[in-house]
Parts: C-alpha cells; structure tokens; sequence
C-alpha cells in the first residue's frame, strides 16, 4: 500500500483521530480511506446516469470570506445552463449560507460540486440529487 502525506490544520487533525477513536477503526489512516472511498463513489452510482437530475449544494462560509462568496457567483456564471436557481442568506453573526439548484446530468452536477468543494474557505458543502426525468405527482398519492 502506497503512503500518502496529507497537510490538514491540527484541528481537524484532532477531529479524525476523535472519530477513528469512537467509532472504532484502527487509526486516521483507515478513516482517510474509507472517506476517500465514499466521495469517490458519490456520483458512482449507475442509477443516476443518464437520467434528468435535480441538485441541491449548500455552502457555508464565514461572512468575513469574500473570496468565497467571489466564486461562488463565479461558479454561478460558469455553469449557468446547470444553474437553475440561487439563493444566498445570512445565518448567525458570522455566515453566509449559498444555496443552489441545479437542472442537468449527474457529470455536470458532480463537476459542479466538485468545483464548489475545491473552494477554500468553504465551510461545509451538502448536497443531494434526485432524478426527475420520470416524476409524475400523480402517481404519487
């Protein structure tokens, strides 16, 4: 097995060790490849391709961060035929919340995505995606 050197700040540093510890793996090298596997797998899944999909992103970041918000509304114009909607909004004293909709096919959902978690500075990014090329609400009830 090949080693990886990984710079991170010591608080998330602390944060893995904590998790490795209470959740019973063998060490932060283990966590590290189970995560690695899981994000790699995300937009993995065969179900999705092909289909018409709809995307959720949210982000966080701290309000004092402009250079997020910048790409944010950068990201916005690149990918403006994916980008159906956005939503930008204060939460708490110190954040900023950016909230996307996005309309397309899962490799342009996940290269936007991708994008959006490449950010620095970026505080959280959650997303989720469903496929709306054959929802019929009246089928639903």
């Amino acid at each position: 097995m090949a080693v990886v050197s990984v710079s991170m700040p010591d608080e998330l540093l602390e944060r893995l060790d904590q998790f490795a510890e209470e959740h019973g793996y063998t060490g932060r090298s283990e966590v590290v490849r189970e995560a690695s596997r899981n994000l790699l797998g995300e937009f993995e899944d065969t179900r999705l391709e092909d289909r018409d999909l709809m995307g959720i992103v949210t982000v966080l970041f701290d309000y004092e961060t402009t250079s997020v918000e910048e790409r944010m509304m950068h990201l916005r114009h690149e990918h403006e035929d994916l980008v159906a909607s956005n939503f930008h909004s204060h939460v708490g004293d110190h954040y900023c919340m950016e909230l996307f909709v996005l309309e397309g096919e899962l490799e342009d959902i996940s290269t936007f995505v991708g994008k959006i978690r490449a950010t620095k500075d970026a505080l959280t990014v959650d997303y989720s995606v469903i496929p709306v090329d054959s929802f019929d609400p009246l089928a639903q009830g």
